[in-house]
């Protein structure tokens, strides 16, 4: 199946640069029942991750910045990242994952996306 992105011109162009990695990426990364795979999705307000088995198509454990005990917390962005990170773990732990494959959903990983990563690892969670 061919995935295309029009080239954009002018402010478009950065969100059509995230597709187009993002539509790399996932022809490399997938989700299995052993090791289901770590979706980051960020926005300019907030992060969502969520994990995923792509053999059955089920969400298994989510987070975002969203849920109510992150929602109102203090510190940046980065420190909500850290949250979502620790929170995605437990929950996928709890799921019975212990194995993850991150698709960083075509972001750079550096600030939120890599805080993240290693908070999931230093909950326990194996990349």
């Amino acid at each position: 199946m061919a995935y295309g992105v029009k080239i954009a011109k002018g402010k478009a162009y950065k969100g059509a640069a995230l597709k187009r990695r993002h539509i790399r990426i996932r022809k490399k990364v997938s989700g299995t029942s052993e090791r289901p795979r770590l979706v980051v999705t960020r926005s300019n307000r907030g992060i969502t991750a969520q994990v995923i088995d792509d053999l059955k198509g089920h969400t298994l454990a989510s987070a975002s910045t969203l849920d109510a005990s992150i929602r109102g917390g203090e510190g940046d962005k980065s420190a909500k990242a850290k949250q979502v990170g620790q929170l995605v773990a437990e929950r996928a732990k709890a799921a019975g994952v212990e194995a993850v494959v991150f698709d960083r959903g075509g972001n750079q990983y550096a600030g939120r996306i890599a805080a993240l990563a290693d908070a999931a690892r230093e909950a326990g969670l194996k990349f």
